[in-house]
Formats: structure tokens, sequence, C-alpha cells
């Protein structure tokens, strides 16, 4: 990637290396001007005024959906925007109707963002969880979701792991899902920014996406919802904007997806991941994945002559993506962490990265891991500094 896409994120002019992408990316100008444009110059609620300024925002919030839906290819009316990939799970969590005996698949690998929802409705309404567990190199095995896949109401899996970056084969799990008439649930927070997703080939019934994983705004995001489900299910909040008709003991759900989007929404937030859409689609997600693939790989290479640097995850780099766990033998990851930003102003993460059971149960690390993630505007110059300072750091404690 040349230095006008690096011009565009200001935060990389304060000589800062940024790894830490897979928590949150940085935002370009252009997505902020979006954002500005709207506060500037025609802020007003949508779908609520018939004058200029609610008809513009209106027009501008239903092109962001348009946008996100042919980002990952799906209609428009299938594009839910909620705050995070947090609250599009926890939306279908708390808005299907759940019995005792009903049954979920789940993942030890997963984030706690589509773990815990599971677990609660499990405490609460009995529901029967299986868990499924990836091999060694942290890879799921689709065959073993099969083995529970009987009766399952609902399957969940993350496309891409957050803790180790591995990429689970979600198609071949939509495939099993389907045969035995079960809803798919695909987490694409760690994904979607990175490679192509197409939601429809992958035949889920729900996503989850995240805009400030992908260049956007902090506090939006999209549940993807296929097309019918969103008028079959309830939706768990009611409310203004939802609402096409009130009695006084009644009341009747606008059409999809306004029926699941009650109150006002984060509309400079949805102009912002509309905007931020457009950007990744003029780079092209294809240059962005090989750019990712060519720098996980060069740190991949550096990382492994470093005595004393355990890599977690597979080392094949087309089953993952540019998110790197590793620990340093004898030191915590959290001083790890601290040590290579003071020496080197490199910004990475440390700790459990919200997967608890994937750090203590799969990767035997009860203290975590540090994690270093690349985006699109990242170098092979800021990879070949992070190995000299990882460097460094190993020779104090050998």
């Amino acid at each position: 990637m040349n230095d006008r896409i690096r011009s565009d994120f200001p935060i990389l002019n304060k000589g800062m290396t940024y790894f830490d992408n897979a928590a949150t990316s940085l935002t370009p100008e252009q997505v902020l001007e979006a954002m500005l444009d709207y506060y500037h110059n025609y802020k007003a609620n949508v779908h609520r005024g018939i004058h200029e300024l609610s008809q513009k925002a209106s027009e501008k919030y239903e092109e962001a959906h348009k946008k996100v839906g042919k980002f990952v290819n799906v209609k428009p009316q299938e594009v839910i925007f909620v705050k995070n990939s947090t609250e599009a799970i926890n939306l279908i969590a708390l808005s299907m109707n759940w019995e005792k005996g009903d049954k979920i698949v789940s993942t030890s690998l997963d984030h706690h963002s589509n773990l815990v929802p599971w677990i609660r409705l499990k405490n609460k309404f009995g529901i029967d969880l299986k868990i499924v567990h990836p091999n060694e190199e942290g890879i799921l095995n689709p065959e073993d979701y099969r083995e529970h896949a009987e009766g399952a109401k609902l399957i969940v899996a993350p496309h891409v792991s957050n803790s180790i970056g591995t990429i689970t084969d979600v198609k071949q799990i939509g495939k099993i899902a389907k045969e035995h008439g079960s809803l798919f649930l695909v987490d694409g927070a760690q994904s979607v920014p990175h490679m192509e997703v197409d939601a429809k080939d992958i035949d889920c019934d729900f996503m989850a996406i995240s805009a400030h994983k992908m260049l956007g705004p902090t506090g939006v995001g999209a549940l993807i919802m296929r097309n019918g489900l969103t008028e079959k299910i309830d939706p768990a909040i009611v409310g203004g904007g939802s609402i096409l008709n009130v009695k006084l003991d009644s009341y009747t759900l606008t059409k999809p997806p306004e029926n699941w989007e009650a109150g006002t929404p984060n509309i400079a937030g949805a102009i912002g991941f509309g905007a931020a859409v457009d950007y990744l689609q003029n780079i092209g997600m294809k240059k962005i994945e090989n750019h990712e693939k060519e720098l996980t790989k060069l740190a991949l290479d550096l990382m492994e002559n470093i005595k004393g640097v355990e890599i977690y995850g597979t080392k094949d780099i087309d089953k993952r993506v540019g998110v790197i766990s590793f620990n340093v033998k004898g030191m915590n990851p959290h001083d790890v962490s601290s040590m290579f930003y003071e020496m080197n102003k490199i910004a990475v993460r440390s700790g459990h990265h919200c997967a608890m059971p994937a750090m203590e149960n799969i990767l035997k690390c009860p203290e975590g891991t540090v994690r270093a993630s690349f985006y699109l505007y990242n170098t092979k110059e800021e990879i070949e500094k992070f190995e000299k300072t990882l460097k460094e750091i190993s020779k104090i404690i050998l």
C-alpha cells in the first residue's frame, strides 16, 4: 500500500506503529468528512419528517444500507443497523423463542460475544448448549459440527478467530446447518474487514459486523438477517421508528429493516459506515487481502527465528488472516505489550482478547497472549521494526 493511503490516516503521522487492528481499526479522513457533512449540513432525524433536512438524512441513511448490503452481497432490507457485533448477536439471542431442551451449537474458539449469550440461555432456559473444539492449530473442523447438528435450533461459528486469526470454513458449516434444518449465525467481525465475504454464498441466516473494525466509526454495526426472518422473528426491541400502527392494546410493525431499528439510530455512524465501505471498495478487497497476507507471512517468517517466542495458530498463510498471537517465554504478555510501546511506539494488544476459553483450553495460556494485527495501511518496514523490537525484548529474559 502506498503513502497516499497512509496520508488518509493522520494518527500515523505521530510516529506510531498501529498493530491493534483486531481491536479497532483507524478511521480515514473521508469517513470523518462524510459524518461531519451530516452534522454540518443536514442533521435531522430519519423517517420522521417531510422537511428537506429529514428527507436528505433519510436518503443518506438508506443509502448506507444499500452500500453495506452490496458489500456482503445481500439486499438492503436484510441489513439492520445496530451498535456493534455484540449487540447483533445478543439481539438474536433475545428475540428468538427459546424452550427448554432447544439445542445451540457453539465453539470454544469464539469471542465472548458469540458464547456468553448462549451460556446465559443455557442457564436461563435450560438450552442444550453443545461446544465444538478446534484442533491444536486453532482450526475448526466442520464435520465436528455435524456430530451435534441433529435437532439444533441454531448453529453459530466465527468466520475468523479474533484471538489467533484462523479462518473457519463457514460455507461448509452452513451446508451442514441447512441439511439439518438449523438456523446459522456467523460472526463476521474479523472477516468482513479483511477479505471478500459473500453472505449469500455462505448461506447464513444471520451475520454480525462491526463498522469500527473496517475503518468506520465506533457505535455502529450491522446484523445481516436473511429475507423473511426479519418478519418471522419478533424483535426484542420495539418502539419509535419500528411501528406502522399502534392501538391501546395492539401494534403492527413496519417493513424491514425498520421493524428491527427501533428508536433514533446512529445516523452519522451509519453514514460513516457507508463511507468506510466506499473507501475499502475503491482500493479493492482482494488487494487488501493480498497485502495483509504478505505482511503476515513476513512477520511469521521473522518471528520464527527469534529465540523464546512462541506463536499460536496455524502457520498456513491461506488459513489465517493478519492476526498473530504470541508469547515471550518467561514474560507476562502485558509486560511485553508495554515494552513494545515504551521502546518503539508499537501498539499491540495483550490479555485474553475476549476469548478466555480459547486462551485457557486451546492455547493453554491462562494469562493470555500478545496480539499483533495488521491492516491495509501497515507496511513491511513496520513489520521489520516490530521484529527488531521483539528481538530486543526477548533478550531481556534469555
